[in-house]
């Protein structure tokens, strides 16, 4: 199950920032750990993190959005990922991606309306053979349908 988001909290924010500064290359470890601690990177994060480390608000900013792993917004209760690489879409995970979000009337990163589901891509789930694979928080499932994702949709209570 994805980690619930909890209240930010600015001392155990310069907590996890103190524990990582001194890292060879800390600044992955570091985004790691507030997002296991939050759900997400808080934006109050950002400031202490740019001090410590020596870097602009835009070094942090490229790095937290250009990997997808890292949020900067709490994600539902369950997350959704749904392959996009290319064994997944020669079998069709593209038009079932757009089915599902069309549906559920979100886009990439968006979460249900109910705070239940948050939709995401991923590149490669390793289930190749069984594509086109989604994942449900920590549940890999291969050949996954429109039928499927109802099911696993209707398990998480979206």
């Amino acid at each position: 199950m994805a980690h619930p988001a909890t209240a930010i909290d600015a001392e155990e924010i310069d907590q996890i920032v103190e524990a990582h500064c001194t890292l060879e290359g800390p600044l992955l470890p570091l985004l790691h750990a507030l997002q296991e601690a939050f759900g997400y990177v808080p934006a109050q994060a950002h400031e202490p993190i740019c001090k410590a480390l020596n870097i602009t608000r835009a070094e942090l900013h490229g790095v937290i959005s250009f990997y997808h792993d890292y949020r900067d917004k709490p994600a539902g209760r369950h997350v959704l990922k749904i392959c996009r690489a290319e064994a997944c879409q020669s079998v069709g995970s593209a038009a079932l991606a757009e089915g599902l979000l069309a549906k559920l009337g979100l886009d990439w990163h968006g979460t249900t309306a109910n705070g239940t589901v948050t939709v995401e891509p991923v590149y490669c789930l390793g289930l190749c053979a069984c594509a086109p694979a989604a994942m449900m928080d920590d549940r890999v499932v291969g050949r996954v349908d429109a039928a499927k994702l109802d099911r696993l949709l209707a398990e998480a209570g979206a």
